[in-house]
């Protein structure tokens, strides 16, 4: 009864909001937009590369709006939440251009607002403000705890756990979860070991040799200002078949902070944030993934079904945006298109589609429109061909991040490296195949040596300012990914 009670306030209060932004919509046309991902994807920078490109230009012949000389400006505007941290365009930029060096990666919600003038095709003109919400995908995997109950979730965590290769890093934990009587009186002592154990194991399961990335709950990795709280101090506990919570024990106790961190972190989250999105783009690592092997893809699929499956899917429709608005356009960006050669790229994208298959099938039947784009939103290489054993090869020239080392070699971080990427599957089903030892089965034939080139970190690459210290950064398909995200919004 409680439970229905909250989610008929939660309701109320989303329908409230949608009432007054509709509103506000018919004087100001705004389209708010989420840029999200797991960590280490490439958010940051597929956001600091549209704001670039809208506010600096540059060469998009697909972005129809810019191409044709339409869109007048776009300028920066104080954002409309208060309470929101806002994006630092401005640093992130000059990380990128002045430090030659990626930004910091997503750790909260960040917000920015644009305000783009634009022709009309009539030729009116007209005004469009984009807010953009930029949030951890982490977080999005919190969503589904929603609809599940402490017991539920824990028996299905646990099992995940002792799954390959998660059972090995998750060990220390088990270990301790062992020790623990789900009916013994509640121990504070044993609960927070049992949570920082359990914190621990999910963040080795985000080192780049698993590259797992169904790790909920997400405020566990990125606690903020929540850390230590008793809402982020619980875990999974060996629970037995049937009965009840005894009143005070350890089991009671779990699952009074389960809940907590439910009402605590996760329906805020999505009343104030997630539910107000008009359009989303998912930033994807699919690279990390390979190197880590077949489990790290089949994880990833499953993170990725996960996260489409928690959208709000569906036409927009004028009493939807008055009442129940809905995500209108998902991407399913696949970033660091400029690792492979574009030969490539075609297939990297046939992959990360067949990622979310089943999910976008059921998105586009409510109304959605899904699309896969591999892009890199900042390339930091330029294609070139060798010579080699009298062979020519397709390669890829960039920068190792100082520190970086291949074999006995460490590269400095100024010299440039030709990186021979080889040739991604052409069926992109034998990569989620059980039978597969590595990710590198049906690659071209590239040494073991050359393969590893393909994940060196690379740096960003030497970028000129003009004269008016602006400056343009180079990219593959961010205009293909504006257009669809927004090109019908600026007709």
């Amino acid at each position: 009864m409680s439970n229905l009670l909250t989610d008929t306030l939660e309701q109320a209060r989303l329908t409230a909001r949608a009432l007054v932004e509709f509103g506000d919509g018919l004087i100001n046309p705004t389209l708010r937009l989420g840029v999200t991902g797991m960590s280490g994807a490439g958010k940051t920078v597929f956001l600091t590369a549209l704001v670039n490109a809208l506010t600096a230009g540059g060469r998009f012949p697909v972005f129809e709006a810019l191409a044709s000389g339409r869109l007048a400006r776009a300028r920066l505007a104080p954002q409309p939440d208060d309470d929101i941290p806002r994006f630092e365009y401005e640093r992130h930029l000059r990380a990128l251009t002045d430090e030659r060096r990626w930004p910091e990666s997503t750790r909260q919600i960040s917000e920015l607002r644009l305000v783009i003038d634009y022709q009309s095709r009539n030729r009116a003109l007209r005004t469009l403000t984009l807010d953009i919400v930029d949030y951890p995908g982490e977080w999005l995997l919190d969503l589904p705890l929603l609809t599940t109950d402490y017991d539920d979730w824990s028996r299905e965590t646990l099992a995940l756990a002792q799954r390959h290769p998660r059972a090995a890093v998750s060990a220390p934990w088990r270990a301790h979860l062992a020790t623990m009587d789900p009916l013994a009186p509640a121990d504070e002592l044993a609960v927070v070991t049992s949570a920082e154990l359990f914190t621990a194991y999910l963040r080795a399961c985000r080192d780049e040799r698993y590259a797992m990335s169904m790790l909920p709950p997400g405020r566990f990795l990125m606690p903020g200002d929540l850390a230590g709280s008793p809402a982020l101090t619980f875990a999974p506990l060996a629970l037995p078949d049937g009965g009840e919570a005894p009143k005070g024990s350890v089991w009671a106790m779990m699952r009074r902070r389960f809940e907590a961190y439910k009402s605590v972190v996760v329906r805020p989250f999505f009343r104030e944030h997630f539910a107000r999105l008009d359009r989303q783009i998912v930033v994807v690592d699919a690279l990390a993934a390979f190197n880590a092997g077949p489990e790290a893809l089949r994880d990833l699929e499953g993170a990725l079904a996960s996260i489409l499956a928690c959208f709000r899917v569906g036409r927009r429709t004028i009493l939807g945006s008055m009442f129940n608005p809905k995500i209108e356009k998902i991407l399913f960006a696949a970033t660091k298109a400029d690792h492979l050669h574009h030969i490539n790229h075609d297939r990297l994208e046939a992959i990360v589609r067949r990622m979310v298959m089943r999910a976008a099938e059921r998105a586009e039947f409510a109304g959605s429109e899904v699309d896969v784009i591999a892009l890199a939103a900042v390339r930091a290489t330029r294609e070139a061909t060798v010579r080699r054993d009298g062979e020519s090869l397709a390669t890829i020239v960039g920068v190792p991040a100082a520190g970086q080392t291949l074999g006995t070699e460490t590269f400095d971080g100024e010299a440039e490296v030709a990186l021979f990427p080889g040739d991604l599957p052409a069926d992109a089903a034998a990569l989620f195949d059980q039978a597969g030892k590595s990710a590198f089965q049906g690659l071209s034939d590239t040494t073991a040596q050359e393969a590893d080139y393909r994940f060196l970190k690379l740096r960003p690459p030497k970028i000129q300012r003009d004269g008016d210290g602006s400056v343009i950064l180079p990219h593959i398909r961010l205009d293909r990914a504006l257009q669809f995200l927004m090109g019908d919004r600026l007709q």
